[in-house]
C-alpha cells in the first residue's frame, strides 16, 4: 500500500494538534486548513467534510495501535514489561492520537467511543495471549491506563511530578506482574467457582 501524501498527513497533524490543544469545537475545518498550511479545497481534496476528518484521525489512532500490538508481540523483554512500561509514553504518535479521540469522544462523537472501547479490547486481548489468568490480565491493562493517566496528568512538570514512576519502582511492579502471571495457585483459584 502506497504512503498517503504529505499535505494529507499535515491536515490530520493539524486537526489532532488543535483538537488536543484547544477542544473539538475548535476544530474547524477553516482552523485546520490554516494550522496545516493548506487552502481549504486543499484540504476538501482530502477529506471532504469533517465527518471525513474525525474519521481519518480515528484510522490513524487504530493503526497505530495495530503497530504498537505488533511490538508487544515481540518485545524482547516480554509482554508484561512491554505493555506496563510503555503506558508511560506521553507525547508520542500513539499518545497523541489517543488524546484526540479522547477529545472527540468527550464531544460526543460516538465513533470516537467506539474506537476507544475498541483499542482497549484489543490491547487486552493482546496481554491475554501471555497472560493465562483472565484476571491478571485485566489488572495489567488497568494498571496500564492507571500510570497513563497518571503521566498524562502530570507530564513534565516539576511541580506536579514526572511522566514516569522512578526506574526501580516500575521494576519492581513488572516483576511482580509477571510473578503473578506465572503463579499457578492465582490460575487455579480463578477457575474455582464463587461461593455465596
Amino acid at each position: 500500500m502506497s504512503r498517503p501524501p504529505a499535505a494529507r498527513d499535515a491536515v490530520l497533524d493539524a486537526f489532532e494538534r488543535i483538537l488536543i490543544d484547544a477542544g473539538e469545537r475548535a476544530a474547524t475545518l477553516d482552523a485546520t486548513a490554516k494550522a496545516a498550511g493548506v487552502s481549504k479545497g486543499g484540504l476538501l481534496y482530502h477529506f471532504a467534510n469533517r465527518e471525513a476528518l474525525v474519521d481519518g484521525v480515528l484510522d490513524r489512532f487504530a493503526r497505530l495501535v495495530d503497530d504498537d500490538i505488533a511490538v508487544l508481540e515481540r518485545a524482547p523483554e516480554g509482554a508484561i514489561a512491554y505493555y506496563v512500561r510503555s503506558s508511560v509514553a506521553v507525547g508520542s504518535p500513539l499518545d497523541r492520537a489517543a488524546v484526540a479521540a479522547t477529545r472527540l469522544a468527550q464531544a460526543g462523537h460516538e465513533s470516537a467511543a467506539r474506537t476507544i472501547r475498541a483499542v482497549r479490547e484489543r490491547w487486552l486481548e493482546a496481554v491475554r495471549r501471555h497472560v493465562a489468568d483472565p484476571t491478571v490480565a485485566l489488572a495489567i491493562t488497568l494498571i496500564g491506563d492507571g500510570l497513563y493517566y497518571d503521566s498524562a496528568l502530570h507530564g513534565q512538570d516539576p511541580e506536579l511530578g514526572v511522566d514516569a514512576p522512578p526506574a526501580a519502582e516500575l521494576d519492581a511492579l513488572v516483576a511482580l506482574l509477571e510473578r503473578l502471571a506465572a503463579d499457578p495457585v492465582v490460575e487455579e483459584d480463578a477457575k474455582r467457582p464463587v461461593v455465596e
